[in-house]
């Protein structure tokens, strides 16, 4: 019990003293740098659960920003696809407005919706039809040239025969010398052949074939293709003479068909 009162006494001696006289600062400075470091290990786990917890929050959120992210991009990439098409779309439909208004003749824009599926066949299904004047063996052209004619009109639809179907023929002439010929479709959508032309013709590669106006199918001056081969043998009679189109026949989407006149043309002088 003695040992419990001189210790108190001690304490509350040293308690006064400090207080009074500030004689302990030394040696209480020197305690607390001793302690320091109990201190910062005795905090360490506290740390380290904070830093885990901190961690986990910051992968979890970088998983759904990620995530977030992702889908956004997802979302851009889809607007992005979609706007090139509307923009190669108005390309297109500038050009095919350009070249409308340096026609002589009213014309009506249509869109394609459809495509034989008979391979063998180059035709195509047009969005207008009868009720919009559309009429067979009306001239069918894009912004590069002729494509071919109208076939076949239904109420509201109409169908087109290209001209490299096999069974279409036309009568065009070279743009350079007005030399008049035949360009019949060769059932390939990317070449014409120019029959009977007699090899001394003066015709050559580059030249620009056109419509020629014969036959009253075709107005006159609508590019049609332009020569890419020109082959002369010494034993044959004529030239085998190949040309590609001046249109975009595996590509228009939007098509003028070209009213001559302002007036159908009979279905007694078609061409196809």
């Amino acid at each position: 019990m003695s040992r419990v009162l001189l210790a108190t006494a001690v304490v509350v001696a040293l308690i006064a003293a400090d207080l009074h006289f500030n004689q302990l600062e030394r040696g209480r400075a020197v305690l607390d740098t001793l302690l320091t470091p109990v201190f910062w290990i005795a905090d360490v786990p506290s740390r380290i659960s904070d830093w885990g917890s901190s961690q986990l929050q910051s992968r979890d959120a970088l998983l759904e920003d990620n995530e977030r992210l992702r889908r956004e991009n997802l979302v851009l990439l889809g607007r992005s696809s979609q706007m090139a098409s509307l923009q190669a779309e108005n390309v297109r439909l500038r050009a095919l407005l350009n070249s409308s208004a340096m026609l002589r003749d009213d014309v009506l824009v249509a869109e394609l919706i459809g495509v034989s599926p008979d391979p063998a066949r180059h035709q195509l299904v047009l969005n207008k039809g009868a009720r919009d004047g559309v009429f067979t063996g009306q001239p069918l052209i894009d912004a590069g040239g002729l494509l071919g004619q109208v076939v076949e009109v239904a109420a509201g639809s109409a169908r087109a025969l290209l001209i490299t179907d096999a069974t279409h023929s036309i009568p065009v002439q070279v743009n350079r010398n007005g030399v008049r010929a035949i360009a019949e479709g060769t059932g390939a959508l990317g070449s014409l052949e120019v029959h009977h032309v007699s090899a001394t013709t003066d015709i050559r590669e580059g030249d620009l074939l056109e419509t020629s106006g014969l036959g009253g199918r075709f107005p006159v001056g609508y590019p049609v293709a332009r020569v890419s081969t020109v082959e002369r043998d010494p034993g044959e009679a004529f030239a085998r003479i190949v040309a590609i189109p001046t249109a975009a026949l595996d590509r228009s989407r939007h098509v003028l068909l070209v009213f001559t006149g302002g007036k159908p043309a009979g279905d007694g002088d078609s061409e196809g």
